[in-house]
């Protein structure tokens, strides 16, 4: 688990001074050395911080649920604290706009984003990326609308009239996918559907379907295939009715204030992390293979 270690420097002062009197019986050591009074020096400043201690702060946005992306994340993060010998700080949101809210305002280092937040942000100019995952050798992922495998729902037409869970208004698997498909047939989601909701995560998008509470869901491709090693009778009670061309994955990003010196660092740890077993480790936990330098032709659509 992540500590967060404070330091407090007690420097003790020196006391009582005025207490010590000079004997006037006895004869200054040296006429022309120069008196400096204590009670004239003026207060230092505190020291700055040292580098090395300062916090790490990373953001996640909630592809996953809170609890869902402590479980995934808490290996990697530990890796980047011991690597950089600093205390790292995980930080969440319920949407993807307060991640990139933090982003601009520069409140976090680094963050793993989703591809609809990243297209917002690199349009606003508040963020940059820096290494892509790759995952079962592909640097691209899917949003698939699925259903329950007992409902008689085989085509997203069958959905007319149901109830559709969406993730986050900014997901581009969760909400501009499903969005896009609505747009081709001239309709909106409140003229198709008879109700929508927001998860907020894609797992919880996916337990919606799987419980009853939504007829349907868009999800990332990559994302029920984790369930799917984890939980596997959970999904199979899901099944896939329509695909999305494959777009570029989900980036980690950093903001753009963020010093280049620092950006350079966080882009070779991610670059590395497969090369040491407690990397590997890490991202065993996400699925992920490695990370590998984004190619930004993905994300031009």
């Amino acid at each position: 688990m992540l500590r967060l270690i404070g330091f407090l420097l007690l420097i003790p002062g020196l006391l009582a001074l005025s207490g010590c009197d000079s004997r006037s019986d006895l004869p200054p050591a040296n006429t022309n050395q120069k008196v400096i009074d204590l009670n004239d020096l003026t207060q230092l400043p505190p020291s700055p911080p040292s580098p090395r201690n300062k916090i790490i702060r990373v953001a996640v946005a909630a592809i996953l649920s809170p609890s869902g992306t402590l479980d995934s994340y808490s290996p990697l993060l530990k890796y980047l604290e011991e690597t950089f010998k600093q205390p790292v700080h995980l930080v969440q949101r319920k949407t993807y706009q307060e991640i990139n809210g933090l982003l601009a305002q520069g409140k976090v280092d680094v963050a793993f984003v989703c591809t609809g937040a990243y297209l917002e942000g690199i349009k606003k100019g508040i963020m940059s990326a820096i290494v892509v995952p790759q995952i079962n050798g592909r640097t691209t992922y899917q949003s698939y609308i699925i259903s329950r495998t007992d409902s008689a729902i085989h085509t997203f037409d069958d959905l007319q009239d149901k109830v559709f869970a969406f993730t986050d208004p900014m997901s581009n698997t969760g909400h501009l996918y499903p969005l896009s498909l609505l747009d081709s047939r001239t309709e909106t989601p409140s003229s198709f559907f008879n109700r929508t909701i927001f998860t907020y995560s894609h797992d919880r998008s996916i337990y919606a379907v799987a419980d009853g509470v939504a007829d349907g869901a868009a999800v990332d491709n990559l994302i029920l295939a984790h369930a799917q090693q984890r939980q596997p009778e959970l999904i199979k009670r899901l099944k896939i009715i329509q695909e999305s061309p494959e777009y570029g994955i989900p980036p980690v990003v950093v903001p753009n204030q963020l010093a280049p010196e620092k950006k350079k660092q966080f882009e070779q740890f991610f670059l590395n992390i497969h090369n040491q077993e407690d990397g590997r480790r890490a991202l065993k936990s996400l699925a992920i293979q490695r990370f590998v330098k984004p190619d930004l032709s993905l994300y031009d659509f």
